[in-house]
């Protein structure tokens, strides 16, 4: 058994606080890119997850993921309802800190994922049926690409594939999750000449601090451990987002012929995104790099999307499904062993890059086809969209009857 180190555990209860803090970040983020209307309709959608996904994960979630391998697909029950779960560490999982903390951290990483979903399907589905979705996702995509990846029995993890913290399991399950919502849930009805502007560009700014401020503690404490990969983790995050908000930035400025306070801003989320996955593998000006070059990707990509005519209304697919995709097959591209052991193609590590397309494409195929099956059986039983006068009136007034403001 592992012998408690303090520095590393107050580094992940920290980061586990800083996780934390993302989620209602993402709410005034999504809140003031949506219409008005829609704004606390949409809010609620990701505070509640911090409700009722935390007790998902504590009844079976966290052992489904994390529990005796069965074949490589799915762990036991025996961590159910934190049965074995205790202030001492875990035998195989983050040795120096409390297996109660490695709980705790991961939980955060759950909470937010399927809340990043909702900005796709933003003003067209019913409260009621997010509540059911929200456990079903969780329990039938999150729970087992996280065991494939992160678990030691995971089929991914041992073919070799990596992810620092969450560029597949979170991104890339949700960004194709968003994607096959908009195929389910079909186009919003949008009145002539109404606005689909940003409601609140202050809120966006203060969703976007929050979500810097705290992606600190998604990627940064995914070392698990007070050491050099944490600080590179950290320094890299900083300089990708950094890279990828100026190359919005001046990107947004050619296509539209004047500067924008929202395009940065989702820049950087984008920039934080793609850098997720190779945060401990990867050198500084490798992050400038990833960050750059998924900051033109998913630039081009969000044009794309609006051109074939798909509403994913806060372009959750090409900024968190793209920057997934790209950053985690990047990792297989830049990743270095004086990092943290991994090497990739600037090391001519051709194995590596596989592994990470095939773990890429393994994962978004199956959050895809998976959410596509969750909505059309939830429809079958119960519609799960809105009627059209509350999707005029705005899901604020006609599920909830307050006003943001």
């Amino acid at each position: 058994m592992g012998t408690i180190n303090g520095a590393d555990t107050a580094l992940v209860l920290v980061s586990a606080a800083l996780v934390f803090i993302m989620t209602p970040g993402l709410a005034f983020f999504y809140g003031g890119l949506a219409r008005r209307k829609n704004m606390l309709s949409l809010m609620m959608q990701s505070f509640i997850a911090m409700g009722l996904v935390a007790l998902v994960w504590f009844f079976g979630g966290f052992s489904l993921a994390f529990g005796h391998d069965m074949g490589g697909l799915l762990g036991g029950l025996e961590y159910f309802a934190l049965r074995g779960v205790g202030m001492t560490p875990s035998t195989t999982y983050a040795t120096t800190i409390p297996f109660l903390v490695f709980f705790l951290y991961q939980m955060m990483f759950v909470i937010i994922t399927p809340a990043l979903i909702t900005g796709a399907f933003a003003g067209r589905m019913r409260f009621a049926s997010y509540l059911v979705f929200l456990v079903l996702w969780v329990m039938l995509v999150y729970v087992p690409v996280a065991h494939w990846s992160w678990d030691v029995g995971g089929w991914m993890e041992r073919l070799g594939f990596v992810d620092f913290a969450g560029g597949v399991v979170v991104h890339v399950t949700a960004g194709a999750a968003a994607l096959a919502s908009v195929i389910a849930l079909g186009k919003r009805k949008i009145a002539k000449g109404e606005s689909l502007a940003p409601s609140n560009v202050t809120y966006v700014a203060l969703g976007v601090a929050l979500l810097w401020f705290g992606w600190f503690g998604f990627n940064g404490g995914s070392a698990l451990a007070s050491n050099g990969i944490a600080a590179a983790a950290w320094v890299n995050s900083m300089l990708s987002a950094s890279a990828a908000m100026m190359t919005w930035l001046f990107a947004d400025r050619i296509q539209n012929g004047k500067f924008s306070a929202t395009a940065p801003l989702v820049g950087a989320v984008v920039g934080l995104v793609a850098i997720t996955p190779s945060a401990g593998y990867v050198l500084p000006w490798a992050a400038i790099v990833i960050g750059t070059l998924v900051g033109v990707i998913c630039f081009l990509m969000m044009g794309l999307m609006h051109k074939l005519h798909f509403d994913d209304a806060l372009d959750v697919f090409a900024c968190h499904g793209t920057g997934g995709v790209v950053g985690s097959i990047l990792v297989g591209v830049f990743a270095q062993k004086s990092v943290d052991g991994i090497s990739g193609l600037v090391e001519g590590n051709w194995h590596q890059f596989g592994v990470q397309v095939l773990g890429v494409v393994a994962c978004f195929a199956f959050s895809f086809i998976v959410t596509l099956l969750i909505l059309k059986v939830m429809n079958a039983i119960h519609p799960i969209r809105v009627s059209e006068a509350v999707e005029a009136k705005g899901l604020d007034e006609g599920e909830f009857g307050e006003e943001a403001y």
